[in-house]
């Protein structure tokens, strides 16, 4: 008799401290285990570390990591905050890449080279919502693309 994995979804919210990513990434690690997923963590670890410290590098507020499994072997990873611009790096599709020489600037352009789709959502602020924006990045089928 066949099983229907369930769909799942966590959300860590998070302060605004520079230990935050790496609590993030920890418990990312944990859920990929339990729900039998540990082939995507290199990638899904990676999606999350970049999408985590651009929040953390700049914005001002708290922010969340949520991580949704709609379909089995597939993962969305995706990090909320408080700003409501998107990263020039995530909202041109055909952005230049930094220069060599360059000490920041090439984190969203890795989530988009390793991601097997990628994407922003700009939300408002509606009764309890915080507004924000929403940083999204998707990968599945045990496929490191690095």
């Amino acid at each position: 008799m066949a099983t229907v994995s369930p769909s799942w979804n966590y959300t860590l919210h998070l302060p605004h401290d520079p230990r935050a990513p790496g609590v993030a990434r920890g418990a990312l690690r944990l859920m990929l285990a339990a729900h039998g997923m540990p082939e995507l963590a290199p990638t899904a670890e990676l999606l999350a570390a970049e999408l985590l410290a651009n929040s953390h590098r700049h914005t001002k507020g708290p922010y969340a990591l949520r991580v949704r499994s709609a379909e089995p072997g597939r993962l969305r990873v995706a990090v909320w905050d408080t700003d409501p611009r998107v990263p020039p790096g995530f909202s041109d599709r055909d952005g230049p890449l930094p220069s060599l020489d360059a000490e920041d600037g090439r984190g969203l352009h890795l989530v988009r080279s390793c991601a097997d789709a990628w994407g922003a959502s700009v939300l408002r602020e509606l009764g309890a919502s915080k507004g924000g924006k929403l940083l999204w990045a998707e990968c599945g089928n045990g496929v490191t693309k690095w």
